[in-house]
C-alpha cells in the first residue's frame, strides 16, 4: 500500500448562524423572475432559490417576494442565506468489502460495496469510503472540501462498483477536469425490467429534484442535461441485462433514466421497480453496478483501465433470472 497513517480519525465542521445578504439587482437581470435572479446572483441552485423565497426569505426592496414576481435593475434584494450543514465527521473505521484496485502516489481505484457512501454528509451514519480509506492507513491531501478529500465521482449507497480517488492534489484536478469534460470511461450493467424499445439506444433527458420528493430524482424541464447510452447485453423473460455508458453523471442519473423509459432497474423500488420479481430474486436494492472505469492517469496521461466483477447478490440474481427463463 502507498499511504501513511492519517494522524486523526475524526473531522468536525463547526456550524455558524444563518446570515442575510443584500445586493443590487444588476441591469442584466431586468425582468428575470425572483428565482432565477437569486440563482444567478447568489448562486445556488433554482430549485433552492424558489424554496427561499416560498419560505419568506426573500424582500424585494423591503417587501416579501414569491419565486415567480419579477425583479428591476436597482432593487434591493434581500436574502436570508440558509444556515450551514450539520457538523460531518469522518470516521476513520474498516469498510467490509471495499476492495483495493489499484494504488499509486496518485490514486487509488476501489470496489465499493452496496450500503457504502463516497464521503459522509448530513443524516448519513453508516460507512464511507472516505473513512474506509482512512482507516486503512490512506493520507489523501487535495484541495476538495475535508469530508470530501479526493473524491471526483460518487457511487449511490445502494450501487457497487469501480471509483477512483485523487490522493495528491494534481490528480484531483486533472480527474476532476476529465469528468468535468466527460473523456472519462463509465460503464455500468444494469439489469431492468421488461426489454426496452429499442434494444439499444441513447437517453437524453433532463435529471432534477423530483417536484414532490426531495429524497428522489425524476426528468424535470429544469433538470440538468442528462444522456444515457445503453445497449443490450442479454435479454431474459422478465428483464434485460444492459450495458450502459454514462456521458453525464447526475445523481441517480441511470435510475432515473431507466425508470422514465418503463424499464426500471430491477430491484429498485424508490423508482418505480416490482417488488414481487425483486423477492424472488432475493434481491434487496437496485441491481445495478459499475462494471469498468477509463481515464487518463493524472502522472503520465496515459490511457488506463479497470474492471470489477458483480457481487454475490447481483450475481444470484441475475442466475436466477436467467434459470427462470430456460
Amino acid at each position: 500500500m502507498n499511504g501513511r497513517i492519517r494522524p486523526s480519525g475524526i473531522l468536525d465542521q463547526v456550524s455558524t448562524l444563518p446570515e442575510t445578504r443584500t445586493l443590487p439587482v444588476p441591469d442584466g437581470l431586468e425582468g428575470e423572475r425572483v428565482d432565477a435572479a437569486i440563482a444567478r446572483m447568489f448562486g445556488f441552485s433554482r430549485t433552492k432559490a424558489a424554496e427561499l423565497a416560498a419560505d419568506g426569505k426573500v424582500l424585494l426592496d423591503g417587501s416579501a417576494a414569491g419565486k415567480s414576481d419579477r425583479v428591476y435593475g436597482g432593487a434591493w434584494l434581500e436574502v436570508e442565506l440558509p444556515p450551514p450543514p450539520a457538523p460531518v465527521r469522518i470516521v476513520a473505521e474498516p469498510v467490509e468489502g471495499m476492495e483495493i484496485v489499484h494504488d499509486d502516489d496518485d490514486i487509488v481505484v476501489i470496489v465499493k460495496p452496496v450500503g457504502v457512501a463516497a464521503h459522509p454528509s448530513p443524516g448519513w451514519s453508516g460507512p464511507t469510503v472516505i473513512g474506509g480509506l482512512a482507516a486503512a492507513g490512506y493520507t489523501i491531501a487535495t484541495s476538495g472540501a475535508a469530508e470530501r478529500q479526493g473524491i471526483v465521482h460518487r457511487l449511490d449507497v445502494g450501487t457497487s462498483g469501480l471509483m477512483v480517488v485523487a490522493k495528491s492534489e494534481r490528480a484531483y484536478t486533472l480527474l476532476k477536469q476529465q469528468f468535468r469534460e466527460r473523456t472519462v470511461d463509465k460503464r455500468y450493467h444494469a439489469l431492468v425490467q421488461g426489454h426496452p424499445d429499442p434494444l439499444s439506444g441513447t437517453i437524453d433527458a433532463p435529471v432534477g429534484r423530483h417536484p414532490q420528493h426531495d429524497y428522489k430524482w425524476a426528468v424535470t424541464a429544469e433538470g440538468k442535461p442528462s444522456v444515457t447510452h445503453y445497449d443490450l447485453i442479454e435479454a431474459f423473460r422478465a428483464a434485460s441485462l444492459l450495458d450502459i455508458k454514462l456521458e453525464t453523471g447526475r445523481t441517480h442519473q441511470i435510475r432515473v433514466h431507466m425508470s422514465a423509459h418503463r424499464h426500471p432497474c430491477v430491484g429498485d423500488l424508490t423508482y418505480g421497480a416490482d417488488p414481487t420479481l425483486a423477492k424472488r430474486l432475493r434481491l434487496e436494492r437496485q441491481w445495478l453496478h459499475a462494471v469498468r472505469l477509463g481515464f487518463e492517469h493524472p502522472s503520465d496521461g496515459r490511457w488506463v483501465e479497470y474492471e470489477s466483477e458483480y457481487p454475490d447478490d447481483l450475481q444470484v440474481a441475475l442466475d436466477r433470472v436467467r434459470a427462470e427463463s430456460a
